[in-house]
């Protein structure tokens, strides 16, 4: 069974990984719930003050991915007209271009937003910009705690074929 869940977790952690980079799937919440599963085996033995900590930091980064690019929009000068652009930019570039879409549809989609709005050309770069600064930092948040938790889920499953072998 602890080799089970050992996949299981396993499966979690790379999904997690995963998912600080494409929007759907949510990248640090999965790599905790992966270490969490790897608690319950032979594999590991968390206190519970570290996986509180270790979620804390998931929700945490989780939510600031969500109000970071927000922030980075309003911060450059951006409206609503330049945040509902990035995020139908990060969409359909990612569905359509894929990573590259996904990495450069929220910097169109936010300009083209508040040039719709009436922004001249360099405003709307500017919220351009910030929506794209704001995305590549709720992304870089995400891959700080997923990497962190997945340095630990390897450390931990290492060092017991270590003791073992």
């Amino acid at each position: 069974m602890d080799y089970f869940l050992l996949v299981i977790g396993l499966i979690l952690i790379v999904f997690g990984l995963l998912g600080c980079i494409l929007p759907i799937i949510p990248g640090p919440p999965l790599s905790f719930i992966g270490i969490l599963i790897l608690h319950f085996t032979d594999f590991a033995d968390y206190t519970t003050n570290f996986l509180l900590l270790l979620a804390f930091i998931a929700i945490a980064v989780t939510i600031l991915d969500y109000v970071v690019p927000i922030w980075g929009t309003k911060k450059f000068g951006g409206t609503k007209a330049g945040m509902w652009g990035a995020t139908i930019g990060m969409i359909i570039g990612m569905i359509f271009f894929g990573p590259v879409g996904l990495i450069l549809g929220p910097l169109v989609g936010a300009i083209i937003g508040e040039s719709l709005k009436g922004a001249k050309n360099k405003e709307a770069f500017r919220a351009g910009l910030g929506a794209f600064v704001g995305f590549l930092t709720g992304v870089g948040l995400k891959l700080a705690a997923s990497i962190y938790i997945t340095w630990h889920f390897f450390k931990s499953v290492f060092i017991h074929f270590k003791d073992v072998l």
